[in-house]
C-alpha cells in the first residue's frame, strides 16, 4: 500500500493506493504551526480510520509547495510510520527524479511539485495536449503538449484568496461562503460577491481556456483539479474532466517510475 501526501498552502491531501487504485483519501487544512509529532499522530489516526496500520505501507510518495513544512512531514513519517525502526521508502518529488515528461519551463526547478505531478498524471491517464486548471490557493493553468512536454502556464489568485482579500481590504464587505447565487445580478451584497467571485472566475476560465487552445490546438483537453474544481465545473462547459485527486495520481505514477 502506497501513502501519497500533497502539501499545499491551504490543504494537505493524502491518499492510500492499493494495486494502483485510490482507496481512502483525505483533504485537511494545512497548519503551518503544527509540529512533526502532531502530524505523525494525525497520520496514524487516519490509517486507523481506514482500517490500516503502518505494517500495510510499502512506500510513501510526497510533494510539497510549502518548504517550511516539508521536513516536518518527512520527520513525522520517519518517526511515526516506521515498523521495527525501519521507515518505508520515502520519495520526495524534486529535481532529478524520473517523471516521464519533459519540462520546458525556463527554470525547471521553479515549477511547483504539484504542477509536475498533475502533468505526469494527465499524460498517463488522459494524454495531451491538455490544459490543467488547478483550483487551489492560487488558480493555475498548465499547458502540456501532445508529446508530453510541460510548457508552463498562468497563475492568478485563487477564488478563496480573492474572497478573503475582499473581506480584509474592503471595510463593508462580509466574509462569505462560496455558493451559487440565485442570479448573476446580485440583489444584496452577499449574492453580489458570490456572483462576482464564482461567475467571474468561470468567465476567466473560459477565456483562458480559449487562449490556451489557440496555442495548443483544437483537440486540447481541459482537466480541472483542486478543492473547488466541481463547483466551477458545474457552471461551464469548457471543462472536460474533473479529477479532484489528480496530484495524488501523479504521486503514485512518479513512485512507480522510480521503483
Amino acid at each position: 500500500m502506497l501513502l501519497t501526501i500533497d502539501i499545499g498552502n491551504t490543504n494537505l491531501t493524502l491518499g492510500l493506493y492499493e494495486g494502483g487504485q485510490l482507496g481512502a483519501h483525505w483533504r485537511l487544512a494545512t497548519d503551518h504551526n503544527r509540529m512533526p509529532d502532531e502530524y505523525g499522530l494525525q497520520f496514524l489516526g487516519l490509517l486507523q480510520n481506514a482500517g490500516k496500520t503502518v505494517t500495510d505501507l510499502h512506500g510513501i510518495s510526497l510533494a510539497s509547495v510549502v518548504p517550511q513544512l516539508t521536513m516536518r512531514v518527512v520527520q513525522a513519517c520517519r518517526e511515526y510510520l516506521s515498523r521495527g525502526g525501519v521507515t518505508p521508502p520515502l520519495l520526495v518529488v524534486d529535481a532529478g527524479i524520473k517523471t516521464g515528461i519533459r519540462i520546458r519551463y525556463e527554470d525547471p526547478k521553479a515549477v511547483g511539485a504539484d504542477r509536475v505531478c498533475d502533468a505526469v498524471a494527465v499524460m498517463k491517464l488522459y494524454g495531451g495536449p491538455a490544459c490543467v486548471v488547478d483550483f487551489g490557493t492560487a488558480t493555475t493553468f498548465n499547458a502540456i503538449t501532445k508529446d508530453g512536454e510541460y510548457l508552463g502556464g498562468a497563475i492568478t489568485a485563487g477564488i478563496n484568496l480573492a474572497a478573503e482579500a475582499l473581506y480584509t481590504r474592503a471595510a463593508k464587505l462580509p466574509r462569505i461562503d462560496l455558493q451559487v447565487p440565485p442570479s448573476v445580478i446580485g440583489r444584496n451584497t452577499v449574492h453580489a460577491m458570490q456572483s462576482g467571485l464564482l461567475f467571474g472566475y468561470v468567465s476567466m476560465v473560459e477565456g483562458m481556456v480559449a487562449r490556451f487552445r489557440s496555442e495548443l490546438g483544437s483537440d486540447m483537453k481541459v482537466i480541472a483539479t483542486g478543492g473547488l474544481a466541481e463547483v466551477v465545473a458545474k457552471e461551464t462547459k469548457v471543462i472536460n474532466i474533473i479529477a479532484p485527486w489528480l496530484t495524488l495520481d501523479g504521486l503514485r505514477i512518479i513512485w512507480e517510475l522510480n521503483h
